[in-house]
């Protein structure tokens, strides 16, 4: 499956005097640096008409075109799988993600991950990057994702999130008891020992995130959580950072809590919290087609469901 694009786009005094693979990777998110730098050996991609390098240099107002035939990006294989889908039409697919489920192929999981899923139940999406995912969530953070079905839909995603206009509401359930609810601005990079974590850096990427408080417990707290970026972990390392670790991350979260005095009944729901306690509830963002407002929101898995009738029966004792 194969088909043909042609785009422009002007290069901006921020991006002047960059390499022209550094310069098309902003000029065109859509597109992955590998994709964009072939292109660029091929001369499908040129600047004023001319074939470059990619470590040739580009200009204020150079223009960049591509006229390209677009084909599948990688050699992913499609396989079946559940998918709980709460929306679709011809430009957008929102599916419920389950706890569990790897996002996108990687080393150790090639197979078996929502992508390989996506391909099974929507073969065009070989011709849209990363076919079609433009966020994503943890392994095993549950909720709503959005997917482009189109290479169209995928650039106005690309461009909504990246303008931070998409609404990316989550539930979380943290260690530790919050007076209030308020805003996280601390950024994001590699964690300097341990290169596979995240952690709050001074030279990392901005991240903000802002919560609000659901629900007090004895040592817990249920909260209302919206991110204005969408760092990796963010979520995650933003609240251990603060000192309240989301419940049952073990990556960030250090060793299981056991509040003093509290009822066996929590004891064993704390104790069998497999993952970290958080949901993607809602999502808006406005349509690739027409631009309007659509939002969606799901209700909380059962696991977590089941954390706080124990929190709040124990906070009843």
């Amino acid at each position: 499956m194969k088909t043909r694009i042609a785009l422009q786009a002007e290069v901006t005094d921020e991006l002047s005097g960059r390499r022209l693979d550094q310069a098309a990777a902003q000029l065109f998110p859509e597109f992955s640096r590998a994709r964009l730098q072939a292109w660029i050996k091929a001369g499908s991609l040129r600047v004023n008409g001319a074939s470059k390098r990619n470590r040739d240099k580009v200009f204020i107002t150079d223009l960049l075109s591509i006229d390209a035939e677009l084909s599948a990006e990688d050699e992913w294989s499609a396989e079946p799988m559940a998918l709980d889908i709460v929306f679709e039409d011809e430009s957008v697919l929102v599916i419920n993600k389950q706890a569990g489920a790897v996002v996108h192929p990687a080393a150790g999981h090639r197979e078996g991950t929502l992508l390989n899923g996506l391909l099974h139940y929507c073969p065009q999406l070989e011709l849209v990057p990363r076919a079609g995912i433009v966020h994503r969530l943890d392994k095993d953070t549950t909720g709503l994702m959005v997917v482009a079905k189109t290479l169209q839909a995928h650039t106005s995603l690309v461009k909504q999130l990246q303008a931070r206009t998409v609404i990316r509401e989550y539930e979380a359930v943290v260690i530790g008891v919050l007076t209030a609810g308020g805003t996280i601005d601390q950024p994001l990079g590699r964690h300097p020992i341990n290169r596979k974590k995240q952690a709050v850096v001074d030279d990392g990427k901005e991240a903000i995130t802002h919560y609000t408080v659901i629900k007090r417990f004895r040592a817990h707290t249920h909260i209302r959580v919206k991110l204005e970026t969408g760092r990796t972990h963010q979520i995650r390392v933003h609240f251990a950072h603060l000192q309240y670790p989301l419940v049952g991350d073990r990556v960030y979260g250090g060793r299981l809590r056991i509040p003093s005095s509290c009822s066996l009944e929590l004891e064993q729901a704390l104790r069998g919290f497999g993952r970290q306690a958080l949901h993607a509830r809602r999502l808006g963002l406005l349509h690739p087609d027409d631009q309007q407002p659509m939002s969606w929101e799901t209700a909380l898995p059962a696991d977590m469901e089941s954390l706080l009738v124990a929190l709040e029966q124990d906070s009843r004792r």
